[in-house]
């Protein structure tokens, strides 16, 4: 039994992500986990909400809320959400945590002491109505480039040309609408990332075995233009972990906060300490100090690109500029984005399928399904709602679903809600066997390998496969001429039914876990042997009929689906 740390990116505390962002990190590192669980390895499966940074100020004012009671109520709306998909975190924190203020400080300290960080004066947008220095997000104005009035300080949204505050034109503060803005001198702390350049390259180039995509990005980061950059850790802000601490080796720093890119990874390691501290699990320290056990963990992070450079530059100058022998990162599995239906998701125009939208309209499975089957691994994907239907009725309704209604109603038709006793195996059945066990042993292969898509496809070969030995082998007529024979073939397909359910659990947990039960069966045992694997259930057994596993989606309702999602094109 190996150990496997498994950690998704973060999802931001403002507001609910739509499908892109769940297929992105946290519904593929779901996939991993539960296929790990499944063989039988020990696996920490740790997420969190990452509450800090101006974005969540700025949520909680146009809520109406104190920040700390905005970010409490929607980490339980995410932590229900991400409950509705069935994401199997062993934990679920918060990167508000104390465990994650004490262990950012303790980092910070770290740094220092090792050289790390210097202090740095710069200059910074101040509000003299609000009495505060403005981080870039809380500052709008008019693009000088396309004359968008509500361009932010660090971006124009329209024209998406990268600005910094004092070029916007009349600029004014999004806090109280104040345009009394001056450019003073502020201090701030900066993470020498340039100082650990050799290091870091030395690391990401002993790793041959990551995707080209978090390679490539890693190192255009590392050597683009003038190479890593020493970076920011903080800012000036109320909500965050304070700079300013007990034994922190600076002062005058009251009143700034870490960035929350610093701090936000850093909340991986919290959570293992939230893990424990809630009663889930013991001794965290085993899981992330290579000096109290880690050395025999894999550690695997799940991430969409935008995040690629944080996870292989930032927070691992983090790890090692500490000098600590904290647990690195053995693989990043990376993923490029989703768009939806010709164009991108936007909540502002209320375009795309949301994760609580999507759990109104369908269960989860039918969405997990999808998504993990078009997954954007080698390029970015689209979903469309033509080609949902066809996924969800030829894939799950008629391959899979089939499959286990003809059997379970010709068997009870017939022989009863019990596994027949009569009849051999022969020619036909042993040639499934031999097929199953080429199969099984690919879909191992590709899930290993974290191939999400062409695990997909081997699972769907294996569910095809069990079809076309129905079709094949036909029991409904042989029953006619030789019953005991289609008892032996309907007792076969009652266990490639258990099976299914044992293989296709990392995918579509809910309808393995129902198929479980109708098979009044709970022997989840991965398949070695594919022949005694058909044989877990004896002659006998008591099973149930179900209804119908999956449903297909109308042509009426995926109009009308297509219409509410459409969202506006301005």
């Amino acid at each position: 039994m190996a150990r496997h740390l498994i950690t998704s990116a973060i999802p931001y505390i403002n507001g609910i992500k739509h499908l892109g962002n769940l297929v992105g990190s946290q519904l593929p590192a779901d996939l991993y986990a539960r296929y790990l669980r499944g063989r039988g390895h020990e696996v920490l499966f740790l997420c969190a909400t990452d509450e800090h940074g101006t974005p969540a100020e700025l949520a909680a004012a146009k809520a109406g809320k104190p920040v700390a009671d905005y970010c409490a109520e929607m980490h339980e709306v995410q932590a229900q959400i991400a409950q509705g998909f069935r994401l199997s975190f062993d934990h679920f924190g918060r990167s508000s945590s104390a465990q994650n203020h004490r262990m950012t400080q303790h980092f910070a300290t770290r740094l220092a002491e090792a050289g790390l960080i210097r202090e740095v004066t710069e200059k910074q947008m101040y509000s003299v109505a609000d009495g505060r220095f403005l981080p870039d997000r809380y500052i709008e104005g008019t693009c000088p480039n396309c004359g968008y009035d509500s361009a932010r300080g660090d971006q124009c949204d329209n024209c998406t040309k990268q600005l910094d505050p004092w070029e916007l034109i009349n600029p004014r503060s999004v806090i109280s609408g104040s345009t009394e803005l001056e450019l003073r001198e502020t201090r701030h702390l900066h993470l020498r990332q340039s100082a650990m350049k050799a290091e870091l390259e030395a690391w990401i180039d002993s790793k041959t075995d990551w995707p080209v995509l978090t390679t490539s990005i890693a190192k255009k980061w590392l050597n683009d233009g003038e190479g890593l950059q020493d970076r920011g850790i903080t800012r000036d802000l109320h909500w965050g972990v304070p700079v300013q601490y007990e034994g922190a080796p600076w002062t005058g720093m009251e009143g700034k906060v870490f960035y929350v890119w610093f701090d936000a990874p850093i909340e991986y390691i919290a959570c293992a300490q939230e893990w424990v501290d809630a009663g889930k699990g013991t001794d965290w320290e085993r899981w992330w100090r290579t000096d109290k056990g880690a050395e025999d963990v894999t550690y695997t992070q799940f991430m969409g690109k935008d995040n690629v450079p944080f996870h292989t530059l930032s927070f691992p100058v983090t790890i090692l500029g500490s000098g600590e022998p904290w647990k690195l990162v053995d693989y990043i599995k990376s993923f490029n984005y989703l768009n939806y239906d010709g164009g991108q998701f936007s909540t502002s125009r209320g375009r795309g399928v949301f994760m609580d939208q999507a759990l109104s309209i369908l269960p989860a499975d039918y969405w997990r399904w999808w998504l993990l089957s078009h997954a954007p691994e080698s390029a970015d994907s689209e979903f469309t709602w033509e080609n949902f239907q066809a996924s969800v009725n030829k894939d799950l309704a008629d391959v899979l679903g089939n499959l286990f209604s003809r059997v379970t109603k010709f068997c009870r038709s017939k022989f009863g809600e019990a596994v027949p006793a009569g009849g051999t195996t022969g020619e036909r059945e042993a040639e499934l066997v031999a097929e199953l066990e080429t199969r099984v042993r690919a879909y191992e292969a590709a899930m290993d390998a974290m191939e999400v898509r062409k695990s997909a496809i081997e699972l769907r070969a294996i569910w095809v496969a069990g079809n076309e030995y129905l079709q094949s082998a036909a029991p409904w007529t042989v029953v006619k001429t030789d019953p005991a024979r289609a008892e032996a073939q309907i007792r076969l397909a009652l266990n490639l039914i258990r099976l299914y359910a044992v293989l296709s659990r990392p995918f579509i947990p809910d309808a393995a876990t129902s198929t479980m039960a109708a098979m009044g069966c709970d022997d989840w045992t991965w398949p070695g042997s594919i022949a005694e694997a058909l044989q877990v259930l004896p002659p006998g057994h008591a099973f149930q009929t179900p209804d119908v596993l999956f449903r297909k989606i109308t042509d009426e309702e995926r109009a009308e689906w297509q219409t509410r999602f459409a969202g506006r094109r301005d």
